[in-house]
């Protein structure tokens, strides 16, 4: 009888693989404009020998030249591959039938055996479907106009990679299988952004190097056997986070997880039988949440942690239980270790990174390992997303007569269909909806692409018409057990009245891949892209359709709660993309990513037993320069966790703060990352609006707000004050000024760039004086020893000018870019600041750059790079480090100069060359900042948050206090003993020894 076991377990195992796995969806699901894998339309064989890559192919491509985007359906079956097939945006493929179609790699297929060599590949558009425009700039980027073949692609072929605007591409319900000697063979390359998704499939990976590399979005799930790692990725390609939930690992060779910088966030993971769960790469660090895992057999640290001492790294872990787990977490720079309780223990929480205990609290790196042993391992927990509910009991809303045409009201179709029949599928179609839709309490309403299935309300319909009440297009009952998922919500321009969502269902319902569109990525009823912008972006295009005119996209309220994952909400025309209120059921947010609003991103008022998990924020240059994307009223008892608060690269107006608090108890902050690579970042990450307490740092891995008044730490005595002054304001009321060079004699200027104004500070006076008010750009100073001002400019193609302070406005100079070149005796000026310094920046601050602006004396020179002089544009801003950065600083070649990034949070010391090229970079401190200024006596200033003191050893030797954030920082003034403190409104200065 046992032997009859074994058997019947063994092919069982066998049977997993060979014939894919129980299906999610076990029968086919009728839609007219999905496109479907089967014999009679498609070359395809099914039988997992004969190579069914050009018949797959060919059908993907038809999604994309008939809907543009949707669903590809693949019926069960073994779809052998021999070639990369590439998904392009807005399609999904899914799979169905018994059991689950399986895409296999067969034994040693060519062009599989070096890594990373990819069966399915995430593109960022199809070549040939650009428009002549678009095609221009894409292909002008390369030599001669001719790409080169992507990496990873079999065969080599040039595809351009998912990027930041690749959105809704998915598969679901497909598994996977590789075969022997394919060790270079990767199933799914995903580097994607919001509303890509993997669901419901298993990968059986054999001697493969890894199942998913380079991920993005969210993913659900999903269950890894074998192979040398599970996932491989680094950041992913919005910069946003990675959120796994429901998932298991087993088996791998080398680590379940090899990352860098990916925003991790697992949900009721599982990992068993590896070295390794966890492996953050050398030199790297990320920002790590994990909620609710369980670890068995784990033969290596479970955990390994890079870069322990920057303020990057926010690793926090809760509720980890752990069976033959010997070492939780090893440090790789320092060795050392947290080790097992027991041989079955549970960790309730590990915490490492910047902490403060309490508002007020000085900021510091420490590790919190809070564990215990247990008896035995407790049961699984209950997935975190739950199951929908069996096929046979859905009713197609099509077949009830719903058109989804774009046109035709099917309002009534749908509200009858909810009211008789507890699960409805809508097929891919636009459903014009004139009044608000009513769920019944177990209402489930089942779709499978949020942008290719919409509810449409048209602008100017009556229902909807305001000024008046909240008025919803979706409407879940109180206390109701309903389930939304892959549908979008649109509520039309001008309909002042609507909103996407009023949720007052119970804390068992669900919401996942919905879409509250409007804005970015948003197609009208009639498939046409919404363009979200007039010619300035000041706007939208037709005037009638107004910003931040509507109720909230998502308004959670009246006691509502559940699961909300894998939502996007970048509504500019509503009030915020999420608003919970008036609430204490417990909720769960996983991956949302809330975006472009004019007053809020997201807003929690009067709600308590919430917990928000890798919820991303960004604010645009037009809609969203004074937009607060987090804030928390009246609230008690709330998690947020991996928040990541993001301000565009074009952004020009300062704002303080990230997040603001009041009156508001037990507020949990883990792994908050707010950042932008703009000129004005958040001068704070976190404002508690009810003590006054500003939270400086924008990187830090733990804060909790107890709702009790802070304690305030001590400053600490600076050695290098004088007297142990404090800082003196001498002006304010500017926009955002930086850009400061003192002249030969230490008297300071600076810019404020968005009023084209460049000042002087006079401390006769006592005021700064405007010198120029010139429509000229002005971006960043610097001086020759004749006393003549050098200044760069945003201004066309690579412009610097020259002119002597007291002169005539007219009296103004152009410098042309001359080829580099060695320049005895003379003195290059440097950008002291780049948004980032990893491996590949800091090659390229080492590369000699090809220009050079000579100053009219020839003492000093400013070097430039071909991105400066022709303009290069990311994102419609030029990109040269002399206009980037925050200031110049005197780069004297043969010494030594100290570049920095706030944004990598590090600090290096670099050598000059002759030709004014920066080589031999070291690192000199794990901390980094907008700006660095070194005095006389060898001292280093950086500015985050405050003025962080160093000596030249690169010790920190104390803090200096500001009332507003420096950004920017110059040694003037009589012997260069004055720091000039430059806030975005305002100019401070201290008094510092100096030898000189």
């Amino acid at each position: 009888m046992k032997r009859v076991t074994l058997v019947l377990l063994f092919l069982v195992a066998v049977a997993a693989p060979l014939f894919g796995s129980s299906s999610i969806y076990p029968r086919k699901l009728d839609d007219s404009q999905a496109v479907y894998l089967t014999p009679d339309r498609f070359p395809v064989h099914a039988d997992g020998k004969a190579d069914d890559s050009a018949a797959i192919q060919q059908a993907i491509d038809r999604v994309q030249e008939t809907t543009g985007q949707g669903i590809l359906f693949i019926p069960s079956g073994r779809y052998r591959l021999t070639r990369t097939l590439f998904v392009w945006p807005g399609v999904r493929l899914i799979g169905y039938g018994p059991t689950r179609p399986v895409f296999v790699l067969a034994d040693n297929t060519p062009g599989f055996q070096t890594g990373p060599a990819y069966m399915v590949f995430f593109a960022g558009f199809r070549p040939g479907t650009l428009s002549p425009q678009f095609k221009k700039l894409m292909m002008g980027r390369f030599p001669n106009g001719h790409p080169p073949s992507t990496p990873g692609t079999v065969p080599p072929t040039f595809v351009p990679d998912a990027n930041p605007g690749t959105f809704y591409s998915a598969l679901s319900n497909i598994d996977f299988e590789v075969g022997e000697g394919d060790s270079g063979a990767v199933c799914v390359r995903f580097h994607s952004a919001q509303h890509t998704f993997l669901t419901h499939m298993d990968f059986h990976l054999g001697s493969a190097l890894a199942a998913l590399y380079d991920v993005g979005n969210e993913s659900e799930d999903l269950h890894f056997y074998g192979g040398q790692y599970g996932i491989i990725t680094g950041r992913p390609s919005p910069g946003w986070q990675f959120t796994l939930i429901d998932s298991s690992f087993d088996g791998q060779q080398n680590a379940a997880i090899k990352e860098h910088e990916a925003g991790l966030t697992l949900i009721h993971d599982a990992f068993s039988n590896v070295p390794k769960v966890i492996d953050i790469e050398a030199g790297h660090s990320d920002e790590l949440w994990a909620k609710g895992l369980r670890l068995q057999n784990i033969r290596g640290p479970a955990i390994t942690i890079s870069q322990e001492n920057n303020a990057n790294t926010e690793i926090n872990l809760e509720g980890v239980v752990c069976n033959r787990v010997p070492v939780f977490v090893r440090f790789r720079q320092s060795g050392r270790q947290e080790l097992s309780k027991g041989e079955i223990y549970e960790v309730r929480l590990f915490s490492h990174g910047l902490t403060m205990p309490h508002l007020g609290a000085q900021s510091t790196i420490a590790t919190n390992y809070v564990a215990s042993d247990l008896t035995a391992m407790p049961s699984p927990l209950l997935p975190a997303i739950r199951s929908l509910p069996p096929e046979d009991s859905w009713v197609n809303l099509k077949s009830l007569g719903a058109k989804g045409d774009g046109k035709t009201d099917d309002t009534a179709v749908i509200q009858k269909a909810v009211d008789e029949n507890r699960v409805v599928y809508i097929p891919s179609g636009d459903y014009i909806v004139s009044n608000t839709i009513t769920l019944r309490p177990d209402t489930v309403l089942i779709g499978l692409h949020p942008s290719a299935t919409q509810f449409d309300i048209l602008d100017s319909t009556p229902a909807f018409q305001g000024p008046g009440s909240p008025k919803p297009l979706l409407e879940a009952p109180q206390g109701g057990n309903n389930l939304v998922t892959g549908i979008g919500l649109y509520g039309g321009g001008i309909n002042d009245r609507v909103v996407g969502a009023l949720w007052m269902a119970g804390k068992d319902s669900l919401m996942d891949d919905v879409r509250f569109l409007g804005g970015h990525g948003t197609y009208f009823p009639d498939h046409n892209l919404v363009n979200p912008y007039n010619n300035d972006h000041s706007a939208d295009p037709d005037i009638q359709r107004r910003w931040d005119a509507q109720y909230p996209s998502l308004w959670i309220t009246n006691g509502g709660g559940g699961t909300f994952a894998d939502i996007w909400t970048p509504d500019t025309f509503a009030q915020a993309g999420l608003y919970i209120s008036d609430t204490t059921t417990p909720g769960h947010v996983y991956q949302l990513s809330s975006e472009h609003h004019v007053r809020n991103e997201v807003k929690l008022d009067r709600v308590s037993n919430w917990e928000l998990f890798a919820v991303q924020t960004e604010e645009e240059r037009g809609e969203s320069g004074f937009a607060l994307p987090l804030e928390i009223d009246r609230s008690h008892n709330v998690t947020i966790a991996n928040y990541f608060g993001y301000r565009v690269i074009s952004s020009y107006q300062p704002f303080p703060y990230a997040v603001r608090v009041s009156d508001s108890s037990d507020i949990r902050f883990r792994n908050v990352h707010v950042y932008s690579n703009s000129k004005v970042p958040f001068d704070n990450s976190v404002f508690d609006q009810t003590y006054r307490v500003q939270v400086r740092p924008l990187e830090f891995a733990s804060l909790d707000i107890t709702g009790s008044a802070p304690e305030h730490s001590q400053p600490s005595v600076v050695p290098v004050i004088v007297g142990g002054a404090e800082p003196t304001k001498l002006a304010t009321g500017f926009f955002n000024i930086s850009g400061a060079a003192v002249d030969g004699v230490g008297n300071l200027y600076f810019v404020d760039a968005h009023w084209q104004r460049i000042y002087q500070w006079s401390a006769e006076r006592r005021e700064a004086a405007i010198v120029r008010d010139t429509p000229l750009e002005p971006v960043n100073l610097a001086f020759d020893k004749a006393g003549d001002m050098i200044v760069t400019s945003y201004a066309r193609k690579g412009v610097v000018y020259w002119f002597r302070p007291g002169t005539p406005e007219y009296d103004v100079h152009f410098l042309k870019p001359e080829q580099a070149t060695s320049r005895p005796g003379m003195t290059a000026f440097v950008a002291s600041d780049y948004w980032t310094l990893d491996a590949e920046t800091i090659n390229s601050i080492a590369e000699e750059k090809k220009y050079q602006y000579v100053s009219p004396d020839h003492t000093i020179f400013i070097p430039a790079g071909e991105n400066f002089v022709s303009g290069e544009l990311a994102w419609g801003t030029k990109t040269g480090d002399v206009i980037t950065s925050y200031g110049l600083e005197r780069a004297v070649p043969g010494q030594t100069v100290y570049v920095t990034s706030a944004y990598q949070q590090k600090t290096y010391r670099a050598m000059v060359d002759p030709d004014g090229t920066l080589s031999n970079l070291k690192l000199f401190a794990e901390q980094g900042g907008t700006s660095v200024a070194q005095d006389g006596n060898g001292n280093i200033y950086i500015a985050d948050g405050q003025v962080l003191v160093y000596n030249k050893s690169g010790k920190q030797i104390g803090t200096i206090d500001v009332p507003e954030r420096p950004i920017d920082l110059v040694l003037g003034g009589n012997n260069g003993a004055t720091l000039f403190i430059l806030t975005h409104h305002s100019l401070f200065s201290i008094d510092v020894y100096n030898k000189d």
